[in-house]
């Protein structure tokens, strides 16, 4: 399936029509193989008291930097993309070609070795691949300390559909919240987007639970569609305990956002009758794929992904393939718009007869 270029939201919606806010995207509703077109606003119609929203408050990082290859004056012009903190003061960093028209295009990492002068006078050395045979995202090790940098020089990380740059208040969702150790995710977790702080409180008032937990994602591979990498994560024990309490009384736990579902399937362990949450910290390398399934997410809110993404696998995971097709096929047909700016899709469970809700 191929998506038109004319579907991809090139700038956040509140800039698209007058009197637009943040809530004011589509909402694409699927249920097994059965697909509702809504809009954003009527998603706590589509929710039920002891449903459990999970979402994702890690805080979008000015992650994107120009700098210039070598140690002398001069040389090569490139972006770097500061893409996950690892350990010590290390960075995962993706150099970026600029294109000319405020955008990159995708260039080859390293060699080992290699410096990359900063603005400020700071300036990062190139050590080895994220991974074996990776050409893409290298370590690096910088001379300051990096938030500070992205503070004072950095800006979004986009790409070459969007129209404009924007503000790094375009890339925060209402559930950000700052690291205490400067990290944050490269490129914001777009799901979260469309709420605002009115719609939470509504949907609490209605009984909807939110468990918050934190995935710091790095930078995607926009062009070449590359399986995620390790990324940092935390599931605090207050939301494995909503979690599971949800699942015990018959609610529906719903991610919001494919970085939710990597965190709380990471931290999902096996237990009588199925699976449960623990609390849980570190580094995840899930792939959550149809073949290894989901084990405590119920249901999905996301965006509207690729046709080439490693994601869909995992909306495949939960929705199934014929579910998805068919979503993805009506999401094109009305012409929804693709990307962190665009609309989104509710995944959720198919009814039994016997708990079935309007």
């Amino acid at each position: 399936m191929a998506v038109p270029e004319v579907l991809s939201a090139r700038v956040p919606v509140e800039q698209r029509g007058v009197g637009l806010g943040r809530d004011g995207v589509r909402l694409l509703v699927s249920r097994g193989v059965e697909v509702a077109h809504r809009g954003f606003l009527e998603l706590p119609s589509l929710l039920r008291a002891g449903d459990v929203l999970v979402v994702n408050t890690s805080a979008t990082l000015a992650a994107a930097v120009d700098g210039r290859l070598g140690a002398e004056p001069g040389g090569e012009a490139v972006v770097v993309h500061f893409s996950t903190r690892g350990e010590g003061r290390r960075w995962a960093v993706e150099l970026r070609a600029p294109d000319g028209a405020g955008t990159t295009r995708p260039r080859a990492g390293g060699p080992p070795g290699a410096v990359v002068r900063l603005p400020g006078g700071a300036r990062l050395v190139l050590e080895e691949p994220l991974a074996p045979g990776a050409a893409r995202l290298w370590w690096a090790r910088p001379n300051v300390g990096v938030p500070g940098l992205l503070a004072r020089y950095g800006r979004p990380v986009r790409y070459g559909y969007t129209e404009r740059d924007q503000p790094v208040a375009a890339y925060q969702t209402v559930f950000a919240r700052p690291s205490p150790d400067g990290a944050g995710s490269a490129e914001m977790p777009s799901a979260g987007r469309p709420f605002t702080a009115r719609l939470v409180a509504e949907l609490v008032s209605r009984g909807v639970g939110f468990a918050p937990l934190v995935l710091h994602t790095g930078v995607a591979s926009s062009e070449a569609h590359e399986p995620p990498y390790p990324e940092h994560f935390e599931v605090p024990a207050a939301t494995a305990r909503l979690v599971n309490a949800a699942r015990a009384g018959g609610g529906r736990v719903i991610a919001v956002g494919t970085t939710a579902v990597r965190a709380l399937e990471s931290a999902a362990v096996p237990a009588a009758g199925g699976a449960v949450v623990r609390a849980a910290a570190g580094w995840t390398g899930l792939v959550v794929t149809p073949e290894r399934g989901v084990r405590v997410v119920d249901g999905l809110l996301t965006g509207l992904h690729e046709p080439e993404a490693s994601h869909l696998l995992m909306l495949e995971a939960v929705a199934g393939r014929p579910a998805l097709r068919r979503a993805y096929a009506e999401a094109v047909r009305e012409r929804y718009l693709w990307h962190e700016f665009g609309d989104v899709h509710l995944i959720l469970p198919e009814e039994e007869p016997h708990r079935a809700h309007c």
